[in-house]
């Protein structure tokens, strides 16, 4: 098998469609989740320890000189990644969870034997008029 075709089996397996998806669906979650730290969840955070922009924290390390920028540490925007992160992690944690559940709720509930078939209806017709035959004197 040539290596195009090898790909091309690959890649329209439905795992991996279904893999792309997802990572699209999580990239534009994702910047929601950003927005949304930094527009609704910080602003009101840095209000109630003192009108403190999270984005704005740094330490400079090195002053500018002419050119050459001033060299910061922006834990700042540090502190609100690992805020977008762990909301980001709740929530996937939050759907897991409830995924799980569903699971675990098909599970439990009682499945019906299927039906017979046909084969099956007509082998136990046989069946029953063999045992008719060999009960009769």
């Amino acid at each position: 098998m040539g290596v195009l075709a090898e790909f091309k089996a690959f890649a329209v397996k439905g795992n991996v469609v279904d893999m792309a998806v997802g990572i699209i669906i999580g990239a534009a979650f994702g910047k929601i989740v950003s927005s949304f730290v930094g527009d609704v969840v910080m602003p009101p955070l840095g209000l109630l320890i003192g009108g403190v922009d999270f984005s704005d924290l740094a330490i400079q390390l090195k002053a500018a000189e002419g050119t050459t920028p001033a060299v910061v540490l922006a834990y700042g925007k540090f502190i609100q990644t690992v805020i977008d992160f762990l909301i980001v992690a709740f929530a996937i944690f939050m759907g897991v969870k409830a995924i799980n559940r569903l699971k675990r709720e098909e599970a439990k509930a009682p499945t019906l034997p299927p039906s017979p078939t046909k084969e099956e209806l007509l082998l136990g017709e046989i069946r029953d008029l063999l045992k008719e035959q060999n009960t009769r004197p």
